[in-house]
């Protein structure tokens, strides 16, 4: 699509979210057939009229192998934008996804509180996140309301299931947050380089879905 087209593509349908679908595409992919439950974030509330909330919503799936799939809407540019237009990378280049084991995607808001979380410090810090970072955290559970959880910390990996997606406005790839244990994080921070892969790899042949389990106590370093 030529910059012309898109134009007037986005002067005849004010619509037109080329962003937002291409994510939808990417899920459709995935869950074919499959109608997720989506959580919007409210108007208001958003950082373009004002609020602190620099993502439109969320959308959950449920997988066949007994999880449920988790993506953001708002890190990359959704909407027709012409600034945006023929980009490298559309937005931030990413959304976050994140696998949960869970039955009910109402169990999810807490998850989309903690993007929500992640996505303001992005957009106000201006920086962004790639594969293999980590989110230390303060000890606490990511949950807040199941303190218990051992879970206190975020691993960033690619997320095992979503190839990058080639956009009108650049690339969108897909970031998938995994829960892991404050012990493990303080060693990612101690040696990065070494541990990172290490722990990417020890996850992967026990958990090869990076699924998120609260009730995990497991440490891989």
């Amino acid at each position: 699509m030529t910059k012309d087209e898109f134009k007037k593509k986005i002067g005849k349908d004010p619509e037109y979210a080329p962003g937002w679908d291409a994510i939808e595409a990417a899920f459709a992919e995935l869950y074919p057939g499959q109608e997720p439950s989506h959580f919007g974030t409210a108007i208001n509330t958003r950082a373009i009229f004002g609020g602190q909330n620099y993502l439109d919503g969320f959308s959950v799936y449920r997988s066949s192998k007994g999880y449920l799939h988790m993506v953001s809407f708002g890190m990359t540019v959704l909407y027709g934008d012409e600034e945006a237009f023929g980009g490298q990378y559309n937005g931030w280049g990413y959304e976050m996804t994140m696998k949960l084991k869970a039955d009910d995607p109402n169990d999810c808001i807490w998850a989309a509180d903690m993007m929500l979380n992640l996505a303001r410090y992005t957009y106000t810090s201006e920086k962004w996140f790639e594969h293999m970072h980590y989110v230390l955290g303060n000890g606490e559970s990511i949950n807040r309301d199941m303190p218990e959880s051992k879970m206190t910390s975020l691993f960033i990996v690619n997320d095992t299931e979503l190839q990058p997606r080639q956009t009108v406005y650049g690339e969108t790839a897909f970031l998938q947050l995994v829960g892991i244990t404050y012990s493990d994080a303080e060693k990612l921070r101690e040696d990065w380089s070494v541990n990172a892969p290490l722990l990417y790899e020890r996850i992967k042949a026990d958990n090869p879905d990076f699924v998120t389990d609260l009730s995990s106590t497991k440490s891989y370093l």
